[in-house]
């Protein structure tokens, strides 16, 4: 799995501080410089002065101002799994490789032994891994290489028998029926910071899927660059609180 930025907003705090102050001010924003419409916030820097009303927007519930800056990140190789979780927040814009379209023909089935095109979850190879609904993984030597025997040959199978009934003339949107939902896809999504918080709380939770997680960690340390004092907030005083974030 990849995950990039591909386009953010620019100086994303500077555009949500505007706003949040905008609230508040008798003056119309857009005939004041951004230290005017600051001037009133607590602390001697511009930075500080960033840092005081955004902690003070996340402590108190105001998310709206995180709504205008926004983010779209282009995911490569994650499951159909996946993107099938990630997909249900309506809120986030989405598109995703079509298996309509775009056929897998050329794809050597040998060559999933070394995860090409299908993912290959922990649990397929670490006898320790522990899922979500198991109160421990460990299995002996012998179950473990069963369980990846049996997970290689099915997804090859699949492979090979997709691209039969490719080369028997079915379309690629009928052949795909056969491969498995861990077929690997590529997505691009986007999503305003408040957002991607909500998502975060869902799906960056220690009981999310891991993949899922995985993914929406990769997206959490891009964020921490572009919109840096929101997510280090985030991060230190709202990850993986019980109250989450609505969207």
């Amino acid at each position: 799995m990849e995950v990039e930025l591909l386009e953010a907003t620019e100086d994303p705090e500077r555009l949500l501080c505007t706003a949040a102050r905008n609230d508040y001010m008798g003056e119309f924003v857009g005939d004041l410089s951004f230290e005017e419409v600051m001037a009133t916030t607590d602390g001697d820097t511009m930075e500080e002065k960033k840092r005081t009303l955004i902690g003070h927007l996340l402590d108190h519930g105001h998310f709206g101002p995180f709504e205008h800056p926004q983010a779209t990140f282009a995911v490569k190789g994650i499951s159909r799994s996946c993107m099938a979780q990630i997909t249900r927040h309506r809120h986030v814009s989405f598109d995703v490789q079509s298996m309509r379209y775009v056929s897998f023909d050329e794809v050597d089935p040998a060559a999933v032994e070394d995860g090409e095109m299908v993912v290959t979850p922990p649990s397929a190879t670490d006898p320790d891994w522990v899922g979500r609904n198991q109160q421990a993984g460990q299995v002996d030597e012998g179950t473990v290489e069963r369980r990846e025997e049996l997970f290689r040959e099915s997804v090859r199978r699949s492979v090979e028998d997709y691209q039969e009934l490719l080369e028997l003339g079915m379309p690629p949107e009928d052949a795909r029926f056969v491969l498995p939902i861990g077929t690997e896809v590529n997505m691009v999504m986007s999503m305003n910071a408040r957002m991607l918080m909500h998502v975060a709380d869902m799906r960056a939770a220690a009981d999310a899927q891991w993949e899922i997680r995985e993914m929406t960690e990769e997206v959490l340390d891009l964020a921490a660059d572009w919109c840096p004092i929101t997510f280090e907030h985030y991060e230190e005083h709202m990850k993986g609180r019980k109250n989450r974030l609505a969207p």
